[in-house]
This record gives C-alpha cells, sequence and structure tokens, in this order.
C-alpha cells in the first residue's frame, strides 16, 4: 500500500501562484509514476500533469501548459506542483495519484483563485 497526502492549497489571487506537495509513505518502491489530477465543482477529474520515476519525462494538460511544473524528489519520496498565473478556472480540489500497477489516491487539496 502507498498513501499520498497533499499539502500547499489554499485562496490566490488571479495571477498569483501556489505550490503544491505530494508526500508518499508506505511502499514507495512500487511507484513508477505520478500524477496530479483535479476536479472542480460539477466536473469531472481530469488529468493536470505527469512525472515519471526518474523526473525524465513529464506530460501536462493542455490548459495548464506553461503556466505549471510538475517536479519530484525521490529520495523525499514527494512530488510538487508548481502552479503559476493561476486563473478563475483553475479552482478545482487538486488531487495526487500514483501508479505502479495500482492507482493510489491521496485525499486532495483544495485550490482557489479568485478573480
Amino acid at each position: 500500500q502507498v498513501q499520498l497526502v497533499e499539502s500547499g492549497g489554499g485562496l490566490v489571487q488571479a495571477g498569483g501562484s501556489l505550490r503544491l506537495s505530494c508526500v508518499a509513505s508506505g511502499r514507495t518502491s512500487s511507484v513508477e509514476g505520478m500524477r496530479w489530477y483535479r476536479q472542480a465543482p460539477g466536473k469531472e477529474r481530469q488529468f493536470v500533469a505527469y512525472i515519471s520515476r526518474s523526473g525524465d519525462n513529464t506530460d501536462y494538460a493542455d490548459s495548464v501548459k506553461g503556466r505549471f511544473t510538475i517536479s519530484r524528489d525521490i529520495a523525499k519520496n514527494t512530488a510538487y506542483l508548481q502552479m503559476n498565473s493561476l486563473q478563475p478556472d483553475d479552482t478545482a480540489i487538486y488531487y495526487c495519484n500514483a501508479f505502479g500497477g495500482i492507482n493510489y489516491w491521496g485525499r486532495g487539496t483544495q485550490v482557489t483563485v479568485s478573480s
């Protein structure tokens, strides 16, 4: 089992920045990659960003390319999501996902961007 705990969410004005963290514990050796997803009220959960185990490969949703950066500190078992130029449409609960045969999810952290 892998446990994930997100942090770093909050309320920010449009144009501002936040950095989310996701700390993994448990059988972290089984984790191949990590992703961030988000879910806005009344909408389906959507992919935001991906990073491979080594950190060499990343991918982003078109809506966040150039504004968000995913990174990973393997020694700390932590993934980060640096979010810049935030807009009201970025308001959502952000979830960390780790996968390696099994999908693991955190409970999420709320990000609210005011106009």
